[in-house]
C-alpha cells in the first residue's frame, strides 16, 4: 500500500488540476497557505486532520477524495494495512477503512482516542451527517451548543455541517466507528 502522504499529494494535485484551480485559488478557498499546499502536493509534509478537512471543505470534496485509492468491488482490509491519521500529539488515531467513492455517499472510519484526547472538527459540507458508535470507553461529542456523552454500545447521529468536537471524557482508551454520509 502506498504511503498516505504520497496518495494525498497525488490526489490533491489531480483534483486541483481537474477543477482548474491554481495553488493561490485553493489557498483562498481553504484558508491553507499556498506554501503548505505546495508541500502537501510534493509529499513533503504530514498535514493534520484539520488541515485535510479545510482543504476538502474549501474545494467542496469529501475528506477521503484526498486520501482514496482506486478500489475493486470486493475489498479485504487488514488492520495492518490501514495507516492512521494522527492528531492531538498522538492521542487520536483516525483509520479510514472505507473511503468515499463517487458512486457512494459515505465514508467509514475507526477512531481510537487515548484518555483525555480532544479534536475540534471543522464543519463538513452542507447536508453531511455523522453516525458514531462507541465500542469501548466513553466519548463526549459537542454539536453546536449541545453536548452528548456516549458510553460503550451508545450511538449518535448528528448534522456535521456545523461546529463539533470529540473528547475522550472517560478513564480508558475509547474506540468507535464513524460513518460520514454526504446527502
Amino acid at each position: 500500500m502506498e504511503h498516505l502522504n504520497t496518495i494525498l499529494a497525488e490526489n490533491l494535485k489531480k483534483l486541483r488540476e481537474e477543477k482548474k484551480l491554481s495553488l493561490d485559488k485553493v489557498a483562498k478557498l481553504t484558508g491553507v497557505s499556498k506554501s503548505m499546499l505546495g508541500q502537501i502536493e510534493r509529499g513533503d509534509t504530514n498535514p493534520t486532520i484539520s488541515t485535510v478537512w479545510k482543504i476538502a471543505n474549501g474545494m467542496k470534496i469529501s475528506f477521503t477524495a484526498l486520501l482514496n485509492q482506486e478500489q475493486s468491488d470486493t475489498q479485504l482490509i487488514r488492520k495492518k494495512e490501514v495507516e492512521p491519521i494522527v492528531e492531538d500529539n498522538g492521542k487520536l488515531s483516525n483509520y479510514i477503512y472505507f473511503p468515499y467513492e463517487d458512486d457512494k455517499k459515505f465514508e467509514i472510519y475507526k477512531i481510537v482516542m487515548k484518555k483525555g484526547a480532544y479534536l475540534d472538527a471543522e464543519p463538513h459540507m452542507d447536508g453531511t451527517f455523522e453516525y458514531v458508535t462507541i465500542f469501548q470507553g466513553e466519548l463526549t461529542i459537542r454539536v453546536g451548543d449541545e453536548e452528548y456523552t456516549l458510553k460503550e454500545g451508545d450511538a449518535l447521529k448528528f448534522r456535521a455541517d456545523q461546529s463539533h468536537s470529540y473528547h475522550n471524557s472517560g478513564n480508558t482508551e475509547m474506540k468507535a466507528s464513524e460513518i460520514l454520509y454526504y446527502s
